[in-house]
């Protein structure tokens, strides 16, 4: 069986079993594409000849040509996943990836807004249907701490009013209930109050386009980037940004860490544990202020 057949299977099997993203998956098949490129170029044409060599030399040229850490991690888990799939079906009797060092990643604190920031960019008046879209998506962001994929991907039945709890489905097809706030039902209503000008009753989607279909991953990012601007924020805004800002407050605000994974739908908790170095100059402020030996004399 060839190359390609197997890859074909692999990819198949990521996307249906593992229900890896779209996203996920097309990057999965760009790094393995570059993997393919340097076996090929070294003349190995099976995968009972892939050796450990390979994968060093593979990883090696992609640090030289200025891949950071986190991009060969990235690479290398890749190839790891292939060759676990590979080993379980056969095709290989161990894993060549399993070992095989990768640079450290350097850890990027991510950017957040403060609270006067978001009121600057949210308390935006106007009637506009667009505008209105666009302030009820940003509010949803913030107040559950949203990827943008959950955001898109929301529906109208996924909104409980009576309890103001929205259903998302995050990555591996995960479903999590989260609580929106008064800010942000006030906006979801005043959106709603004007979708039904864009599509009729038999669009599921909660965010629509002009053209009365679902919001696109870019359309959001772009309107707001473009909202940011309007209100005169000096940073550069993203959703993920709002994601961020929304589990840093949370966070600070609680202390509870394990509460914070539970909303984000992180797997493990070394992965919301990022946000702990964020409250550091938060945390040194309350201990200047209640530790009774860290007072200036």
């Amino acid at each position: 069986m060839s190359f390609s057949d197997d890859l074909y299977r692999f990819y198949h099997f990521l996307q249906s079993e593992r229900q890896y993203s779209a996203h996920t998956l097309a990057a999965y098949q760009r790094d393995l594409q570059a993997f393919m490129s340097s076996l090929h170029k070294a003349g190995v044409d099976s995968w009972q000849q892939v050796e450990a060599q390979h994968v060093r030399a593979h990883i090696a040229r992609l640090h030289r040509q200025g891949l950071q850490g986190s991009s060969l991690q990235r690479q290398l888990s890749a190839i790891r996943t292939l060759f676990g799939f590979l080993c379980r079906h056969g095709c290989v009797d161990n894993n060549p990836a399993i070992g095989v060092p990768a640079p450290k990643r350097h850890k990027h604190l991510p950017h957040t807004l403060s609270a006067d920031q978001l009121s600057q960019l949210l308390d935006r008046h106007g009637d506009e249907p667009l505008m209105l879209r666009d302030i009820a998506m940003m509010e949803m962001l913030y107040a559950c701490g949203l990827r943008l994929s959950e955001l898109v991907a929301m529906n109208l039945g996924d909104i409980n009013w009576q309890q103001h709890i929205v259903k998302v489905t995050g990555k591996g097809g995960k479903q999590r209930r989260l609580p929106f706030g008064g800010k942000a039902a006030i906006a979801l209503q005043r959106w709603l109050a004007c979708r039904a000008r864009f599509a009729g009753e038999a669009q599921p989607a909660l965010w629509l386009s002009q053209r009365g279909r679902r919001i696109s991953h870019a359309s959001v990012q772009q309107r707001l980037k473009k909202l940011a601007l309007q209100q005169g924020l000096d940073t550069r805004v993203s959703p993920h940004m709002l994601r961020h800002s929304f589990a840093s407050h949370v966070l600070e605000s609680s202390g509870d860490l394990r509460a914070v994974q539970e909303l984000l739908g992180h797997a493990n908790l070394s992965t919301t544990q990022i946000y702990t170095h964020l409250d550091f100059q938060h945390l040194a402020s309350v201990y200047d202020q209640a530790h009774p030996r860290a007072r200036k004399v």
